[in-house]
């Protein structure tokens, strides 16, 4: 029987690691494929067997895992980096593998071709235009109407997500995010308004909805989560039957997914359809409420196996992150212990250690790390999330001179 289960790539927030681990505990050795395994630390800390290879050539990759396949046995391909779902899944159909359809996969990744496919299929129409220069993006944005959001075609975290409120802005943007030779094409897009959900979707099945909380506009930085959502049963009802119609539409029946939304008076507007599991630690929140394991359930699914997703229990659970002020010298950290001791506390963690000098960009790099809570009712589970992070305190030397801030 193969044994061996391989990760391309791998993503930097804490899920890439639970892969392996899960992978392990399922009887399979974890084999990353990557262009430079030092990226991950776990790699090291977990001694997961690392092969170096340019991820970024599929004829390269195909080469190596046939030569797996042949020596060792390869019992699935996957990926927990959103870059190289697509590319994970080309590979496991060659093979003969379990996967998602990696041509869905690949034109969902382009945000622009989703939203056209989505307009084809009358799921939603939110106006749009697909760019390649600074003056195709302020015309655009004069056609759609002030103010837009500006994004890149292909991104994950919202990395190079904006508001623009004028035309200097979006021209501003337009070039800043031109000016990154892999960026090669925008998205400009009206303003939705409404309060923000994700449907958490596996194997073409409901999970669950997640309450989003955003930070502080331009920027779209996802501040904490809340599952269940507090919906009425007829707006969960009309969020998740709208975000089934958006991932059939695009073909996407196998796996994860993670469907962004906007609710407004009018009904659900879509943000985004992901082809993959939620990031945010989401999955850990629906672990928490429901008992359900989306990542066993994932790696469990690439190897051939049926995975279990029946929920086991009814909880709450908030995740609140944690960012720094301001830019500059981040030099200490306090209230650690009284955020230890918020109630129902589950995971209270930092991502990095300072010294560590702070340049704010916008996006999910800023956060510092999370207070994460689970609790029988949501009202409980928010508050002792919030409790713990207005307990910690970064010391950010702004101006010099070490002035004591608090986490915004």
């Amino acid at each position: 029987m193969p044994r061996l289960l391989l990760f391309i790539e791998s993503n930097t927030s804490g899920t890439g690691r639970l892969f392996a681990q899960t992978a392990r505990a399922l009887g399979f050795e974890p084999v990353l494929i990557s262009r430079q395994p030092s990226r991950y630390p776990y790699v090291a800390e977990d001694a997961v067997r690392s092969i170096e290879a340019n991820t970024a050539d599929l004829n390269v990759l195909r080469s190596l895992v046939r030569q797996l396949a042949l020596s060792e046995g390869v019992a699935g391909i996957t990926s927990s980096s959103e870059y190289f779902i697509a590319t994970a899944a080309r590979l496991a159909a060659e093979l003969g593998l379990p996967g998602p359809d990696a041509d869905a996969v690949a034109a969902c990744r382009n945000k622009a071709t989703q939203r056209r496919r989505l307009d084809g299929a009358g799921i939603d129409r939110v106006r749009h235009a697909e760019v390649s220069s600074v003056a195709d993006a302020v015309q655009a944005a004069i056609g759609i109407g002030l103010p837009v959001v500006l994004k890149p075609v292909a991104g994950s975290g919202s990395v190079g997500v904006r508001l623009c409120a004028t035309m200097a802005e979006v021209a501003a943007h337009a070039r800043s995010l031109l000016a990154d030779p892999t960026c090669g094409a925008l998205l400009v897009e009206e303003v939705v308004r409404g309060d923000e959900y994700s449907v958490e979707i596996f194997h073409d099945a409901v999970i669950g909805v997640t309450r989003k909380h955003l930070g502080a506009l331009p920027h779209f930085v996802e501040m904490g989560h809340d599952f269940p959502a507090p919906l009425a049963s007829a707006a969960a009802d009309r969020i998740t039957g709208f975000a089934l119609a958006a991932t059939r539409a695009l073909g996407l029946t196998w796996g994860p997914l993670h469907v962004e939304l906007r609710l407004g008076e009018d009904g659900p507007h879509l943000m985004e359809v992901n082809p993959r599991l939620a990031g945010g630690f989401i999955p850990e929140l629906v672990r928490q409420a429901t008992g359900i394991d989306l990542i066993r359930a994932t790696v469990e699914l690439a190897v051939g196996r049926t995975p279990e997703v029946t929920p086991t229990q009814q909880e709450h659970a908030a995740i609140r992150f944690l960012t720094p002020p301001d830019d500059g010298l981040w030099f200490a950290t306090e209230g650690l212990e009284a955020a230890r001791g918020a109630p129902f506390l589950r995971d209270l963690r930092l991502y990095r250690a300072y010294p560590l000098l702070i340049a704010r960009r916008g996006d999910f790099q800023d956060r510092l790390g999370h207070a994460l809570t689970s609790a029988p009712t949501l009202e409980a589970a928010v508050a002792a999330a919030e409790l713990a992070r207005c307990a910690i305190r970064f010391r950010v030397a702004a101006d010099g001179t070490g002035t004591l801030a608090t986490v915004a």
